[in-house]
């Protein structure tokens, strides 16, 4: 038995309320995902879990590729199954995502390569219902356990057989986290009415802006960017607002971003949130909108 202890809530005041802002927050260099079944129990750091030793070597592959390793279980207690080792694999930034589910008796064989090319892995079968992990690691932080724990299990109720608990995915400060595939869509400081409003909105293809954390995969300016877009036009179709091209110059990020036929200048500028008062020593890292402005037909892209 591990002697481990959850770290605490030791976040500023505010944290998990909806009261910090989340905007541009999603985690950058998540564009491909391994998830992982497995029961429990989970240790802080994928690395100390008691996996079997092809599972481990699995995950290393996907560190050293750049796939973003995560376990995953169904909601509710569940004790551990014998047999072959299911696995999801994502892309997130593709032209057109995808969420595939193989079962291996050696996950070894699991082609990653194919993944990171952006190609469905042998003996991966293509899913097509949407995918829900909300993050209850409680070892690596108790309130994703308390928060987000009775969130799996009402959504799961709502969403039955789409909706995993999973380890860390990034920003517990934001508890409960909600992340979306294949788009790689987060939200943070989720209610159980809220997961459920957010969940249904994706099964349309449409994004709730209101605690929306961005998109995975791609740069904070450019999910600010494409935010402040969003907000203005209320524009809430997943793909309805896309970045063109960025251009950053210290803490300010210029970019071109698409919305149908109109093209904005947005310029968002990199600040600091902090929930006790700018003396506080654990501020938050945001974005603030410097402009926006429609551009004319024939505005050439930044370079």
């Amino acid at each position: 038995m591990t002697t481990e202890r959850a770290r605490g809530c030791d976040h500023p005041a505010g944290c998990h309320t909806g009261e910090v802002p989340t905007l541009a927050s999603a985690t950058v260099g998540a564009r491909f995902w391994l998830l992982i079944e497995h029961s429990g129990p989970w240790a802080s750091h994928l690395s100390d879990s008691a996996l079997p030793p092809e599972v481990h070597a699995l995950i290393d592959r996907a560190a050293a590729l750049g796939v973003r390793p995560q376990l995953i279980r169904p909601p509710g207690r569940r004790a551990a199954t014998a047999g072959p080792v299911r696995v999801l694999v994502a892309d997130t930034t593709a032209a057109v995502p995808w969420v595939a589910e193989g079962f291996f008796e050696d996950p070894r064989d699991l082609d990653l390569r194919s993944l990171v090319r952006g190609v469905v892995p042998e003996s991966c079968i293509l899913v097509k219902e949407p995918v829900f992990l909300v993050c209850t690691h409680a070892r690596r932080n108790a309130c994703c356990a308390r928060i987000g724990l009775p969130i799996a299990r009402v959504l799961g109720e709502s969403q039955p057989g789409r909706v995993w608990e999973t380890t860390h995915v990034g920003g517990d400060r934001y508890a409960a986290n909600l992340v979306c595939l294949p788009h790689g869509l987060y939200y943070g400081s989720m209610s159980q009415a809220a997961a459920i409003a957010v969940a249904n909105a994706y099964r349309h293809g449409e994004i709730v802006l209101d605690r929306f954390r961005g998109r995975a995969g791609i740069p904070e300016p450019s999910q600010a960017a494409e935010h402040f877009v969003r907000a203005h036009t209320g524009e809430l179709s997943v793909g309805g607002v896309a970045v063109e091209s960025t251009r950053s110059d210290g803490d300010v990020t210029e970019a071109i971003v698409r919305h149908g036929d109109v093209r904005f200048r947005v310029v968002v500028e990199r600040t600091v949130f902090a929930p006790c008062g700018m003396a506080c020593a654990d501020t938050i890292t945001t974005y603030r909108l410097a402009a926006l402005e429609t551009l004319q037909c024939g505005t050439p892209v930044l370079t």
